[in-house]
């Protein structure tokens, strides 16, 4: 068939193929079969007189290390695909970004291992079901999932974990791999940001911690993760982001990251980035 349609006709169409759901368009955009959203392509609070509704706050998990490694290549020795994490911190009221926040991010690796809790085993309740008959006495330590009140670390590692400020713009990446999973818990990363304290030499001194919260990846993304090594020798059962307790179930707002990668190929490495709306006059410490 021969094509007579004008360009303008044609760019009329290229705009309403762009499917709009629950309020987000999404795309498939052609080259490198990349799976993207509109909100990949632009953060939304660069636009004029747009703003957010305040991030989620979530548990903190008995993981957590005090600002112990300022860096934003978190990855070390780490296997895995390569994970670039931008995140915008801006106030919520206001929408302007929170310059020099610190911002803490830190994960279980694709076998669901936290450093510096390596003794936990995978998540502190993963790993291969125990033989034998069942326990008599109740169990110890924290419960499958991550769950439960602050852990003091087994050991030194200190991979998957880091600090770093944000710039003028609210901004802070992270170059890490994909998490991998645990028994009990989806996908997903920690977050933790401070404010109103000093940068030293010795690293962030002060302030307080005016979100603390939890980024989670879309069930597409996991799967496709799944059929890449290490990912795929990873036969703890994993739990879904429908499944998971923790997750708020309410979108991006919850923490779910906006991704960028190619489908065909995932181990080439995924993009995401998230605005965290918070209270910066407030303390939320998990």
């Amino acid at each position: 068939m021969t094509d007579t349609q004008s360009p303008e006709e044609r760019s009329g169409l290229a705009r309403r193929a762009v499917l709009a759901a629950g309020g987000v368009a999404v795309a498939a955009v052609g080259v490198g079969s990349t799976f993207m959203t509109d909100a990949q392509a632009s953060d939304r609070s660069d636009q004029e007189g747009a703003c957010y509704t305040l991030a989620s706050e979530l548990v903190e998990g008995p993981y957590y290390i005090d600002a112990d490694k300022l860096r934003q290549d978190v990855t070390e020795d780490q296997e895995g695909i390569p994970l670039s994490l931008t995140l915008k911190v801006i106030d919520a009221e206001t929408c302007r970004p929170l310059r020099n926040a610190a911002v803490d991010i830190w994960h279980c690796n694709a076998s669901g291992i936290y450093s510096g809790y390596e003794e936990m085993g995978s998540g502190g309740g993963g790993g291969a079901p125990p033989s034998g008959p069942p326990p008599t006495a109740a169990p110890t330590g924290p419960p499958p999932g991550g769950g439960g009140g602050h852990q003091e670390p087994t050991d030194d590692t200190r991979y998957l974990r880091g600090t770093w400020h944000t710039d003028r713009h609210g901004q802070v990446t992270f170059r890490t791999v994909f998490p991998g999973w645990y028994r009990g818990r989806c996908v997903h990363i920690h977050v933790k940001a401070h404010v109103d304290g000093e940068w030293t030499d010795a690293g962030y001194e002060g302030g307080h911690t005016c979100h603390t919260g939890q980024l989670f990846f879309d069930e597409q993304s996991v799967l496709l993760s799944a059929e890449v090594e290490p990912y795929a020798s990873n036969t703890t059962t994993r739990t879904t982001l429908d499944e998971d307790t923790i997750y708020p179930d309410n979108g991006h707002e919850g923490g779910l990251l906006y991704l960028r990668y190619d489908r065909h190929h995932i181990a080439r490495g995924v993009r995401a980035h998230l605005t965290l709306g918070v209270e910066p006059d407030e303390t939320n410490d998990g």
